[in-house]
């Protein structure tokens, strides 16, 4: 049985740790709580998870953003299965429930970034979910 659902605590934030790892292995437990807390509290920053007979199986980190290029809409800023998981849909579920729900709340789109390294996300994005590509993403880092 399958099930999605927001996180709302950092007790189930942590649940979902494990698996966000797998896309973000840098950070500590203590470190993801901190910027899970100071992106909610600033930003509307939300996790959302797929469930798989009660397993924790696809994270997404998301958050509402306007801009003038975009307007109001959804930016991605962390999607990932688990590796054990992959190719089975879970993440194609999850991002399509989080597109649906920013439609029905009047959002104009979903954006996202991706390493350019991660080919098989880039083809993901374009072959199964119908994302295109709008530009690069720059950073610099202090």
């Amino acid at each position: 049985m399958k099930k999605i659902e927001h996180l709302a605590t950092e007790k189930e934030w942590l649940e979902a740790f494990g698996v966000l790892q797998q896309l973000r292995p840098h950070l500590t437990e203590e470190t993801f709580l901190e910027l899970v807390r100071l992106a909610e509290e600033k930003e509307g920053y939300r996790i959302s998870v797929l469930r798989a007979d009660g397993k924790i199986v696809s994270v997404i980190g998301y958050m509402p953003m306007i801009t003038l290029y975009y307007g109001r809409f959804i930016w991605v800023c962390d999607l990932v299965t688990d590796a054990d998981e992959r190719s089975k849909g879970y993440g194609e579920e999850l991002l399509a429930a989080i597109e649906e729900g920013a439609k029905a709340e009047g959002y104009d789109g979903i954006a996202l970034s991706s390493g350019l390294q991660r080919k098989d996300a880039h083809r993901f994005y374009e072959e199964k979910m119908n994302f295109e590509k709008a530009s690069y993403a720059f950073k610099k880092n202090f």
